[in-house]
């Protein structure tokens, strides 16, 4: 990688450009340090705090979140900036009350799959990335390959799915499915001051 050089440094190029090219190479692989060095920080308790505060509210301006977590606005911004960055908050969306909108069935499908070659695996995947009512898809260790997770508007909708992946044959050989009748208990949020304490 060259910097501010159309060509390399060459012995003939003088005292002058080669300690340019000299401080310039120096600058670029301070750089690459400094990010390498940035990317592999570990996240303190300030930090989870930051994140497990803006999961239970994404719409809190800097200035409040600053107070909670006390710190000034600048460096809780610059934090909050390095977490979206480096990928620890991947995004802001609201959670939507679907009983508000009208009657939506929630299933849970065990599936096991005929072949487990990595093909097998990833043709089932590609079909199912498709289905818009599917909203988890898990691989599970033990007597089943998958746990996928639906919303649908009823029993009828979630019946044609499964016949359509079944007529698609994308490797289903059997699949089990648990009708959720009642959720006493429904959380968004994670434990992040419990799961990970620095």
């Amino acid at each position: 990688m060259w910097i501010g050089f159309s060509k390399p440094w060459s012995p003939r190029s003088g005292r002058s450009s080669r300690r340019c090219y000299i401080r310039c190479l120096g600058s670029v692989i301070g750089s690459a340090i400094y990010h390498r060095k940035l990317k592999s920080m570990k996240l303190d308790r300030t930090d989870i705090k930051i994140l497990h505060i803006l999961q239970q509210n994404g719409r809190m301006t800097n200035v409040e979140l600053a107070e909670v977590v006390n710190l000034s606005p600048s460096p809780c911004l610059m934090r909050v900036k390095k977490l979206q960055s480096e990928g620890y908050i991947e995004g802001y969306t609201a959670q939507i009350n679907v009983a508000k909108l009208g009657q939506a069935l929630l299933v849970f499908t065990e599936v096991t799959l005929k072949n487990h070659r990595q093909t097998d695996f990833a043709r089932f995947l590609a079909a199912i990335e498709k289905v818009e009512q599917l909203i988890e898809c898990h691989v599970i260790s033990g007597g089943y390959d998958y746990l996928l997770k639906f919303v649908t508007t009823g029993i009828g909708e979630y019946q044609e799915i499964m016949e359509r992946l079944i007529e698609l044959d994308v490797g289903i050989d059997k699949y089990f499915s648990y009708v959720v009748l009642k959720s006493p208990i429904r959380r968004a949020q994670l434990p992040l001051t419990k799961l990970f304490q620095p």
